[in-house]
Parts: structure tokens; sequence; C-alpha cells
């Protein structure tokens, strides 16, 4: 039986299965469904190949949905706290967040073009299975989180391929458990560190008060260039120089941690800081043009930011008892990134434009020669 923490439920390698030394206790999935109550679907467009016809592919693109509390629980918020690395990028609803420190409905992360249609599409999913949303009488609303990176080096993204039936599949398909990286739903087109980027997840175990509490990150990864890759301390970028691109290293990386600890809207927000620590692991510098937004929730503390009325009790980890948390954030985050680059393989897309993958041997040599490799 294969280990979910080392192998994608397809069968490719991840991270932990190349040797890589990664610190830290995982989930039974090394994932962000690994919080209980956290689904995740995609829907993932590859179709066409040869030259550009804006409007008719190829298509290289999708969309990835991440559900809080589930499909059930998608009208219930959680509490939430963003950060902006670097701003060229959007993620809809953080000034809702900013404001009140909750989040509510699915969130959905696709390319730059398509934000948008995410955004509404999620709505129109919300109306349409949430109970009571539009009951007659009272018109509920939703200020829902999308994120986007850009994919239009591979994809036909000015032919607005992503469309709303294809938001509610994702949101659909969302599910717990084990789950596929690399180029799959939102992170179908995208590139990291001229490689093949895209769909990364982790996890991370942390013990308070003696329960254990799970941190769970996932990442649409679309930055970097080569030189800069680093991987375990290692930098296997300036040693793996064939197949780099014509590329600003602009693009993006959006990033989302989840946690069942009971935390704060201010204490997510400083766990949200600390996915920079975690991106930075691999070597970039955040570009100019590059969109690092992050943002962090917790599924705890249910019943008080349901309640509409009287006083009420929300537990959380003190201050000075919280560093565990950003170690797992750190830690989760930058597993997560390698995730998105070993479990990927060769893309060719628009104008036959090809990004390589990651290759395992030379890195699992260039590991080894640095004394970084940890055999089985």
């Amino acid at each position: 039986m294969t280990d979910p923490r080392r192998t994608t439920p397809a069968g490719r390698p991840r991270a932990r299965a190349l040797g890589i030394p990664l610190d830290g206790e995982t989930g039974d999935s090394n994932a962000i469904t690994d919080v209980p109550g956290v689904l995740v679907g995609y829907t993932t467009l590859i179709e066409g190949s040869g030259p550009l016809i804006v409007g008719g592919g190829p298509i290289r693109t999708g969309v990835t949905a991440i559900l809080p509390r589930g499909r059930d629980g998608a009208a219930r918020a959680v509490h939430a706290g963003s950060f902006s690395l670097n701003g060229n990028g959007e993620l809809t609803g953080t000034l809702w967040i900013e404001e009140t420190g909750r989040c509510s409905g699915p969130i959905t992360i696709t390319n730059t073009h398509s934000c948008g249609v995410a955004r509404d599409a999620t709505i129109r999913w919300m109306a349409a299975n949430v109970p009571g949303f539009t009951n007659g009488e009272k018109m509920q609303w939703a200020l829902p989180v999308a994120g986007e990176t850009y994919d239009g080096y591979l994809n036909d993204i000015n032919g607005f391929h992503v469309s709303a039936e294809h938001v509610c599949q994702a949101i659909d398909a969302a599910r717990d458990g084990p789950l596929e990286e690399g180029s799959v739903g939102g992170g179908t087109g995208m590139i990291c560190y001229e490689f093949k980027g895209g769909s990364g997840t982790a996890s991370r175990v942390v013990t308070y008060d003696g329960r254990p509490y799970t941190v769970g990150a996932f990442v649409q990864s679309n930055f970097g260039l080569r030189h800069e890759l680093v991987v375990a301390g290692v930098p296997v970028g300036r040693h793996l120089r064939n197949g780099t691109l014509p590329y600003s290293g602009g693009s993006s990386i959006i990033a989302v941690i989840a946690t069942d600890a009971p935390l704060l809207p201010h204490q997510l927000k400083r766990l949200a800081r600390r996915i920079a620590l975690g991106v930075a692991r691999a070597g970039t510098v955040s570009h100019n043009g590059s969109g690092d937004i992050f943002l962090a929730f917790t599924t705890a503390n249910e019943a008080a930011i349901a309640a509409t009325d009287g006083l009420q009790d929300a537990s959380f980890v003190p201050e000075d008892q919280i560093d565990p948390l950003f170690t797992a954030v750190v830690q989760a985050i930058d597993e997560a990134i390698l995730n998105s680059l070993i479990t990927n393989e060769a893309m060719i897309g628009r104008d036959e434009r090809r990004v390589e993958a990651l290759p395992h041997d030379e890195l699992r040599a260039i590991l080894q020669r640095y004394g970084r490799f940890e055999p089985d």
C-alpha cells in the first residue's frame, strides 16, 4: 500500500519520496485536507495543441476550490487573516477579512483573467446550494475569496475558457483525503522557477496543551527564476540550467493555510505573514511583478463565530505559545511548493512552448553532493 505522504493518488512521487530532508510531523495525507472538515476540488482543462488561436486554444488552465467547512458548511464563516507580500495580483474578499476577521464560502484559485468568473460563480453556487440563501424575504449576500496566478505562457488566457460551470464543478468535486498535485486545477498552466509548477499541498501536526492540532498548506506556485531555486538549503537552481525560459520571474503565488488550532483573527494574520518565510525558503525574492498573496483560516470556535447576539467565548492559543504554529506554517508551505514541482511532468502549451519538469535524478545527485540527501 502506498504512503500518501510520499505519493499522490495517481502514483506520482512527492518530495518525501526523493530523499529530501524535511522537518516536522505530517498529517495522515500530508495535505491541507488533514484539517478536519476541509475539502479540496479541481477542474482541469487541457485541450488542443499548436499555434495560439485566441478563443480556440491551446487550453492549459483550470480551477481549484477549497471548502473550509465542507459543502454543508459553506455558509458558516471561519475566522481568517490575510497578508500581501507583493500585491501584483488579486485575492478577492480580503477587505472584508481585514475588517471583520472572517470569511465564508468556498475559496477558489484560477488564472488571472478568470478570477472574476470564479468569484461570481462561487456566489451562484452558494445561491443554488445553501439553504435559505435566497428565501424570498431576505436576500443573503457573499464576498467570497478568489485568487489568481498568470498562466498565459502556456494557456490561451485571453480565450476565457474557464466558465461558471467549471467553477461549480470544482466545488462539487471537493473531497478530503490525499490530493493530486502538480498540473491540476488552477495550477494546470503554471510555472515555478522555470520548471512546471502548479498545485501543491502539505501539513504539519502541532501539539498544544496535550492536544494535537493540524496546520495544512495549499499553494498555487507560479513564481521565481531558475537560478534562485533552493531545495533543503541547497542552491539547486544554479546547477540546473538546461531548459531555462525567456521568462521575467514575475508571475505569482497564492498560498492558503488552514488549521483547527483555536486562533483569533489577528493571530491568523500573523500566520499568513509567516507564509512568506516558507515561500522564501525556496529562494525567491518576491519580484516586482509577482502577486504573492496569502490567507490563513481556522475551523475552530465555530459556535462563537456563528452567534448573532449575546456575549460569546472563544478559545485561543496564547501569543507566547504560538511559535510552534509559525514553524508549522513555514515547514508546510516549503514542502507544498516542493510537491508542486516534484509531482509534475513536462508540459507543452500554446505555440509549442515546452516547460520542463524538475528532474528527479539530477535533484537527488545535487543534494547528495551537498550532503543533504536522506535515502530510505
